[in-house]
């Protein structure tokens, strides 16, 4: 059965758009048949994580405006045989979004694929409540700060209140990726938290994404971090995936110093 995903946070700049194109990427290296949509119009970029900038003709705005049909929009990846990719309009502003033209585009999308993931405006930004009304999933992605925190706290009522499983009296799954969680700032006192974030948030974690130079080089040179089989990042988003299709295996514990290297030697005995 299809499964819509949105991928969401409460304000810009937390790594949405590396998150979706990380889990669309791993759920696809595991054998499922997955598009990753950038609904994010007027700030495209999910192309240019997947390195796909340079394929992208027409774009979701095209189909909702009948230019081109769905298929001639979707751009097969290059390196990954099961994972496609249809762009955000870079020109248009979010208002030409329409429910009934997205949910149109999306039934279309269920009879294709396993999972749709959704890289959606943030909650703060419009176009927003577009995104989240067919999620069967929502990721809310924050990172350890206060405002960031506070932003994804909103979200989640958003999406309670105005999800079509709301309207239908049921309930959006809801899960939190808290992204590049730094130990010593941590430790120090300076960021908080895994525990602060989950005291506050209420809601299952997904996944804990430490901050590393490597995800910023992947990000310049259009390769997610999930092909580099060193990143302690990529193996965490590798998990979230194995999470989302029900595998119980534990969350590398990245909220110390002593955790860190825990996982660190777990993932590659070899280095130490």
């Amino acid at each position: 059965m299809s499964k819509i995903v949105t991928i969401t946070s409460g304000k810009g700049g937390v790594g949405k758009s590396t998150t979706t194109a990380n889990i669309a990427t791993s759920l696809a290296m595991l054998g499922k048949k997955v598009v990753a949509v950038d609904f994010d119009i007027g700030l495209r970029n999910l192309d240019m994580i997947l390195g796909l900038e340079n394929r992208v003709v027409y774009d979701v705005v095209d189909v909702m405006e009948g230019n081109c049909n769905l298929h001639q929009a979707i751009i097969k990846d290059k390196r990954v045989e099961k994972l496609h990719f249809l762009a955000a309009s870079q020109t248009k502003d979010k208002t030409i979004l329409d429910k009934e033209k997205v949910k149109k585009v999306l039934e279309e999308l269920k009879n294709d694929f396993d999972y749709i993931l959704i890289d959606s405006p943030a909650g703060i930004e419009s176009g927003f409540e577009h995104s989240i009304f067919l999620a069967d999933i929502a990721i809310i992605v924050a990172t350890p700060d206060i405002s960031s925190v506070r932003d994804a706290d909103r979200v989640i009522g958003i999406i309670d209140a105005k999800s079509q499983k709301a309207v239908e009296g049921e309930e959006v799954e809801k899960y939190i990726v808290i992204n590049r969680l730094k130990i010593e700032m941590v430790e120090k006192g300076n960021m908080l938290s895994v525990k602060d974030v989950l005291d506050v948030l209420s809601l299952p974690l997904l996944g804990v994404v430490p901050d590393e130079e490597e995800i910023v080089t992947s990000t310049n040179i259009g390769e997610p971090i999930v092909y580099n089989n060193k990143s302690v990042a990529g193996e965490t988003f590798k998990r979230i995936s194995k999470r989302l299709e029900g595998e119980k295996i534990p969350i590398l514990d990245l909220d110390t110093k002593k955790g860190f290297l825990s996982a660190l030697k777990r993932l590659f005995k070899w280095v130490f």
